[in-house]
This record gives structure tokens, C-alpha cells and sequence, in this order.
């Protein structure tokens, strides 16, 4: 579903922008292809250094980065948003495939929930990597796009049934970007840990969002600060093994003091951005000592 809307939209951009430029501005067509490209590159930069911009509304209690590393920040923000929404969710099927639920007798299967608006796309460069490591790893696809998070519960539930099926695994670690890790703690709290060896979340916004606020459907009014939803989950949930990583210096979750969740083992990782967490080598290195830790014990925080 997202990645038929992307394409669409894609499309559409793209045609208003060759109009403008060939009807309007009575530029050659190359010149009209490359003013295309350019309005789709420029809207989502706008996009983003809107984010930031609200982000410094609401500011960090972390310090402030330097200039050049502020703007390296920014910079690899912009990518991972085109990376994303531009050459991966829209396409998914060309690059993500059928998960390889592959028995794996020496470690647990991992399953990736994504985040609010994104798909299971947004896992490619991460499921490389620990498919890479060894890891039996799966993913899921959260639909409709913009709904109540509950919604989506039974769905992982079924997900993790199918997985614990092919693999023949008694447990898994289950692993949350962003509202992903929302999703899979309403999982466990519905269904309880008893599938579940570790849970993982990456810049998940344990305590709401103030950029929710402006976000579309159900689901992003459950992640703004304060509601009864929030409240809930963390008064109701069973606990179990949880690693929180987390960029201090997030620019989707302000403040980013609501980033953390008192349970877990913190991980802070600075100057990075929330949709740069998922294409960060340094993710990849502390998302892996997370899944390790009971393997090898951890030098997480």
C-alpha cells in the first residue's frame, strides 16, 4: 500500500514539475528533467530541515553540536529520507524479497517492526547487515498506514507465530524503530514475553512527541506527550530484557528527553538523526551487542 501511494505521488510530482518547467518556463526538456529532479530533491529537504527547525523549538537537554558536525547531521538526515522514501519503500519489492526464515540452531530470529509511515523497507540496509552476522532475520509491514497502534498488534502477533514456526525457535528478539517499538511493546503487552527473549528500540518516542502533534491518523495522536495511551502501555506492560538506543540529539522525537524508557539499558548515540539511525554503522554495532548480550555479555550503558 505505501509503496503504490509513493510511487503515485512520485509520479505526480514529477509531471507538475516537467509541466511547469516545459509549459510555463519554456525550458529544453533536458533542463525540464533536471528542474524535475530538483523539485522532488527540494520538497523533501524542506520537509526535513522543517523537522530540525521544530526540534530546536523544543530543545535538547543534550549539548549543542559543533557547526561541521551539525551540519554533517542534517546532511546524513537528508539522505536517509530520500534513501528511504525516494529509492526503497517506494520500490520494496525490488529490494527487500521474501525474509529467509532459515533454522538457526545457534541464535534466536530477530523480527524488525518499522516505524510510523514507513514499511518493512525501511529494514534493507540493517537486515543485510545482520543476515551478514548470522542472524535469521524478519520483518513486517504495519497497515493501514495511519491507524490506531493496536491495530497492528495482532498482526505481529501473527508474524511472530510464523516465524517461531519456520525457524523452529522457541524465542525471538523483537526489534522497534521509532513507533515500532510502541507497536511491539502494546505486542507484549497483550500477548505477554513468553515468545520474546529481548526487546530493542531505536529512537522510539517512549514519551510521546511534540511533532506528533501535526502528524496524520490515531496513531500519531498516541504518541503525543501525556495521553491516556502512553500512560497505559507503561503502567500495564510486562517487563522484559529491554535495550533503548537512542540519538540525543533526535530531530522526529522532542523533546529528546522522551526518548528514554527508565527500565531499559540506555544507549545514547550523538549526532544523529532519526531516520539516520537506520543506515548508521554505529546503530548496527550497538543494535548487534543488544542482540548479543546474553551470548557475550554487553558493554551497553
Amino acid at each position: 500500500m505505501l509503496a503504490t501511494l509513493l510511487r503515485r505521488f512520485i509520479a505526480f510530482e514529477l509531471t507538475v514539475y516537467l509541466a511547469l518547467a516545459l509549459y510555463v518556463l519554456e525550458t529544453p526538456v533536458l533542463t525540464a528533467m533536471l528542474f524535475a529532479l530538483a523539485g522532488v530533491l527540494g520538497l523533501r529537504l524542506w520537509i526535513v530541515g522543517l523537522t530540525f527547525v521544530f526540534a530546536r523549538r523544543h530543545r535538547s537537554p543534550a549539548p549543542r553540536l559543533g557547526r561541521f558536525q551539525a551540519i554533517g547531521m542534517f546532511l546524513g538526515e537528508f539522505a536517509a529520507f530520500i534513501l528511504n522514501f525516494v529509492v526503497l519503500s517506494p520500490f520494496e519489492r525490488w529490494w527487500m524479497g521474501a525474509d529467509r526464515l532459515l533454522p538457526n540452531g545457534r541464535r534466536p530470529p530477530v523480527l524488525l517492526i518499522h516505524g510510523y509511515g514507513c514499511s518493512r523497507a525501511a529494514w534493507w540496509w540493517q537486515r543485510r547487515g545482520l543476515e551478514q552476522a548470522g542472524w535469521t532475520v524478519a520483518t513486517i509491514s504495519l497497515e493501514p498506514i495511519y491507524t490506531d497502534i493496536e491495530n497492528y498488534v495482532d498482526a505481529v502477533a501473527r508474524r511472530v507465530d510464523d516465524v517461531l514456526a519456520a525457524t523452529g525457535a522457541p524465542q525471538m528478539i523483537v526489534v522497534g524503530h521509532s513507533m515500532g517499538g510502541l507497536v511491539a511493546r502494546a505486542y507484549l503487552r497483550k500477548h505477554g514475553v513468553a515468545k520474546t527473549i529481548r526487546l530493542i528500540t531505536l529512537g522510539t518516542p517512549h514519551l510521546g512527541s511534540e511533532l506528533a502533534r501535526v502528524g496524520i491518523g490515531e496513531n500519531a495522536r498516541q504518541m503525543t506527550p501525556g495521553n491516556a495511551w502512553l500512560a497505559a502501555l507503561a503502567s500495564e506492560e510486562p517487563s522484559v530484557d529491554t535495550v533503548n538506543i537512542f540519538s540525543s540529539h533526535d530531530n522526529f522525537v522532542t523533546p529528546t528527553s522522551n526518548l528514554l524508557l527508565p527500565r531499559a539499558r540506555q544507549q545514547p548515540i550523538d549526532g544523529l538523526g532519526h531516520l539516520a539511525m537506520l543506515y548508521s554503522p554505529r546503530v548496527a554495532l550497538f543494535l548487534r551487542e543488544g542482540l548479543e548480550a546474553q551470548e557475550t555479555g554487553s558493554r551497553l550503558k
